[in-house]
Parts: structure tokens; sequence; C-alpha cells
């Protein structure tokens, strides 16, 4: 799928940089442990993919780290919120030509290749897809080619934004995958077998 691209945004993996929510509950340390087990989870389900990828980093391009430049194409992101570093990554991946383009999240534990799989498939006969996550926004968007309107105008990070951008995208048609659960609170990871542990240290 040469066409076919995977964006994910990741945050620099510092400590008490990281998933600042939830380190309130079980320590920066802790919090820092936990982000770089999610991303690595993205990354193996990313590398399950037969598509194209890309990372799109929160502050800097190191040098090396998880994310090979052999697999990835490596970029830092732009704008002053959300919306426009979304508007940004897919701006840079249809200007390199790719025309079906997917973004996700870095935080979903339970993400799996055949979520991205059945993006990229229901973007045959839609203009955008997406991913609900439970808090009201969405962990995967996708789109056949850009439409700004999605980036404009949303409360981002708040229960809302999912319910504003079908507001504002009612002149074209968005079809969904599975609703998923990313984890920004201690509350997130309960039952979470791989987080188990740590969440009854703390609950």
């Amino acid at each position: 799928m040469r066409n076919h691209l995977l964006i994910t945004f990741v945050r620099n993996p510092e400590l008490g940089k990281v998933k600042t929510r939830l380190a309130q509950k079980i320590g920066d340390s802790n919090a820092l442990e936990v982000y770089i087990d999610l991303l690595e989870h993205t990354k193996s389900t990313m590398l399950s993919t037969t598509c194209q990828k890309a990372v799109f980093y929160s502050e800097h391009i190191p040098e090396s780290d998880m994310w090979s430049k052999n697999d990835f194409l490596r970029f830092a992101q732009h704008g002053n919120h959300l919306g426009e570093r979304m508007a940004h990554a897919f701006q840079i991946g249809f200007g390199l030509g790719f025309s079906n383009i997917v973004l996700i999240g870095s935080d979903l534990p339970t993400l799996k290749a055949t979520h991205v799989t059945e993006a990229f498939e229901r973007l045959k006969n839609c203009d955008a897809v997406i991913g609900p996550a439970q808090d009201g926004g969405y962990y995967l968007i996708g789109m056949t080619q850009y439409h700004q309107v999605f980036f404009n105008n949303k409360t981002w990070g708040t229960s809302s934004v999912l319910e504003q951008t079908l507001n504002e995208t009612k002149g074209l048609k968005v079809d969904f995958i599975e609703t998923l659960n990313d984890i920004d609170t201690f509350e997130d990871m309960e039952g979470l077998k791989k987080f188990k542990k740590l969440y009854d240290e703390y609950k």
C-alpha cells in the first residue's frame, strides 16, 4: 500500500512531561514507564501493517530512538494546538503524494493492526474515517484528501471534540470504526491486564 500513510503523534518521553494527569496518582517515574510501554505497543502495531509509516514528535526529533529511520518517516509537530498540529501532519502527508492517510494516537493499549486496516478499507467509500474514544474525542482520523474543517473551531482535550467535529462536517461522508479507550488518567488503567500490578498498587 504505497499510497497509504499511517501517522502517529508522540510526546518525547521525558520525565515529568508525559501523562501528567496519570502522574498525579502514580508519580512521574511510573507515568513515564507507562507511556514508554504504550509507545512500544503503538510501534509494534504500526510495524504489523503494510502501509508507509511516520512519527511526529512533540518537541524535537532525536538522533536515534525506538522509531527507526529505516521504518518510519520522522517529523516534528508544528502548531499552537492539536488541531493545527494534525492539520500540519496531513498537509505534509498529502504533500508527499500519499492519497490515503490515517493518524492515530500513541496511548492506546488495545489498538490493533486490524483497526488500521479497517480504517483504510473504509476510506474506499467515504471522505473520512474516525475511531471514537470513550472520553468523547477520537483516537484515529483518516482522510482521502485534506479537509481543513476537521481542525477548526474545536475545544481540544474536552469531551465534546467528536460532537463538534461531526457537527461541522455534515457535508462530508464520515464513517467510523470501533470505539477504544486511551490512557490519560489512573481510572483508564482499570481492567487492563498489562497494568494490573501498578493499578492494584495505587488504587
